[in-house]
C-alpha cells in the first residue's frame, strides 16, 4: 500500500465572509470566474468535471468544456450518441464540479441537463477549428469500442483531404447541453480544514443560502 498521508498542504489564500456573501448564486459564480480568468493566465479554467448516473446506477465523471454560461445556466457540447450523452438522456440529473486549485476553491453545482437549441448548435460548430470539425465526423460512434487507433487517425486523415477548403456541416447527433442549476455549494479553503462551504439551494423560486460545517 503506498502511503500518501504525508501528502499535505494548508489552505490560507482566501475566505468567504457573511458579509459579501450575494443573495444570487450566480453572482458569486462569476466573481470567482472572473478571478481565475484574470489570476490563472494559460490555464483552461472552463474545465470542470460533469457527472452523470450510468445505466448500472453508477455515478460517472469526465472533465469536459464550459463554453457559454448564464444565470440559465452552463453550457457544453457533446456528441449526443456518446457515454455521457445516452447517460443524460435516461436520466438528466447532472452535477457539475470546477476546481481551482491555484486559487483554493471549488464550486459544485446541481442541475437538469436539456438539449440546447439547432440554431446555438451550429454557431458554435462554425467556430470550432477545422480539426475539431473533422473529428465530430470521425467520432460519430464516440464511446463504442474500436480497433485500432490507426483505423481512427486514418479516417481523420482521409476526411480532411476530402473536406479541405470545404463548408464542414454540424453532424445531427453533435450538440450542446445546458444543465440548469438548482443547487451550489461554493468552498474556499481555509487553515487545518476548517473550510468555508456555502450552499445554495433553489426552493420556491427563491434562492436560499446557509454555511455548511467545514
Amino acid at each position: 500500500m503506498k502511503d500518501l498521508s504525508s501528502y499535505r498542504k494548508d489552505y490560507s489564500i482566501n475566505k468567504i465572509s457573511d458579509l459579501d456573501i450575494p443573495v444570487d448564486p450566480f453572482i458569486l459564480f462569476n466573481m470567482w470566474f472572473e478571478d481565475a480568468d484574470k489570476t490563472l493566465k494559460n490555464k483552461e479554467i472552463n474545465t470542470m468535471v460533469l457527472t452523470t448516473i450510468e445505466s448500472d446506477g453508477f455515478p460517472k465523471g469526465r472533465v469536459v468544456l464550459l463554453k457559454y454560461f448564464s444565470e440559465k445556466g452552463f453550457i457544453f457540447f457533446t456528441n449526443y450518441r456518446s457515454n455521457k450523452g445516452v447517460s443524460i438522456n435516461k436520466n438528466n440529473k447532472v452535477s457539475l464540479t470546477f476546481f481551482w486549485q491555484d486559487l483554493e476553491r471549488q464550486i459544485i453545482i446541481k442541475g437538469l441537463a436539456e438539449k440546447t437549441d439547432e440554431k446555438l448548435n451550429e454557431k458554435y460548430f462554425d467556430k470550432r477549428p477545422f480539426g475539431s470539425k473533422i473529428a465530430a465526423h470521425v467520432s460519430e460512434h464516440q464511446s463504442s469500442i474500436i480497433d485500432s487507433r490507426e483505423n481512427i487517425e486514418k479516417k481523420f486523415n482521409d476526411l480532411s483531404t476530402k473536406l479541405e477548403n470545404k463548408n464542414i456541416v454540424k453532424p445531427k447527433y453533435w450538440g450542446g447541453y445546458i444543465v440548469r442549476p438548482s443547487e451550489y455549494e461554493f468552498w474556499q479553503g481555509r487553515k487545518n480544514r476548517l473550510h468555508d462551504r456555502i450552499k445554495y439551494s433553489f426552493n420556491n423560486n427563491v434562492w436560499e443560502k446557509h454555511r455548511l460545517s467545514p
